[in-house]
């Protein structure tokens, strides 16, 4: 069958159309029991867990408390995707977290930091990520979001390997930190084990317009919700390899471009003496 020109115009944007669907489409996952694999940190019955299979989690924030959870096992290296749908409407003054962390009662501990900070209605969220390294933090990088993450839900993803740890949101990276320690820079989380951890607290001394917009508790409970996680940490895994390639790496600089709102290694007043060793290679 002859195809015209004009058909074939269409079917090439169809073709198109299809691989940006697949590319940047949240990551799909079977959905994983709550109950089996988390317990949680704080809260009592502000953390929910409903499905026929323990397939979604309900974290609440009230004038009380707020309420965490976190993985039974604890890991040394992998990937952690979590799908989350975060605290809709009014929001200013709330922390929603998804995060991986060593024993902290030790004072060196190790940590991995998504941050959700709140905001007011109509305003955008902030993305916060940090890494810590044997008690030391400081290495933050905010971003905002280019969808509203309150309507549905997205998968927020970790990978943690001995080279680099990697933040994304549907697959696009938002941040690669690495290991530079073959150039004599010995900070990065690579020696002891973490859980996965999930909290919603307040924290409106600073996290919305840095502590100037309070918590409206009128509008409490104040609720996430958390489903589909993948915990991958097997011998094959493709986390043991994973970094950027040429579309990831476009995509990266895409939202830092657009979206990056505080970059730790451009913050001369913070560090006017000398910037953190790594940020001579780009501060990721």
């Amino acid at each position: 069958m002859r195809i015209s020109s004009n058909m074939h115009e269409k079917m090439l944007v169809f073709k198109f159309v299809m691989v940006i669907v697949l590319v940047v489409s949240p990551t799909a996952y079977g959905a994983g029991n709550f109950n089996a694999e988390f317990e949680p940190t704080f809260g009592g019955q502000r953390v929910r867990v409903s499905g026929p299979g323990g397939q979604t989690l309900a974290l609440s924030l009230d004038k009380g408390s707020g309420s965490g959870f976190r993985s039974k096992k604890d890991y040394m290296f992998g990937r952690v995707d979590m799908q989350l749908k975060l605290v809709g409407g009014n929001s200013a003054g709330t922390v929603t977290t998804l995060y991986l962390s060593s024993d902290q009662s030790t004072g060196r501990h190790d940590e991995i930091d998504f941050e959700f900070l709140g905001n007011v209605s109509g305003q955008p969220y902030t993305i916060h990520t940090n890494v810590f390294s044997q008690g030391e933090g400081n290495r933050e990088q905010q971003f905002h979001l280019w969808f509203d993450p309150t309507i549905n839900f997205h998968t927020y993803s970790i990978v943690w390997n001995p080279r680099l740890i990697m933040f994304l949101v549907d697959e696009t990276p938002l941040r690669v930190f690495r290991n530079y320690e073959d150039r004599g820079i010995m900070f990065f989380p690579k020696n002891q084990r973490q859980k996965i951890y999930a909290s919603l607290w307040n924290a409106d001394d600073w996290a919305t317009q840095g502590g100037l917009v309070k918590t409206d508790w009128s509008k409490a409970p104040f609720t996430a919700y958390y489903r589909n996680f993948n915990i991958d940490t097997s011998i094959n895994g493709k986390w043991k390899s994973h970094d950027l390639n040429a579309y990831t790496r476009m995509r990266l600089r895409w939202v830092q471009k657009n979206y990056m709102i505080y970059n730790y290694c451009t913050d001369w007043k913070r560090f006017s003496q000398t910037f953190p060793p790594e940020c001579k290679h780009g501060g990721v």
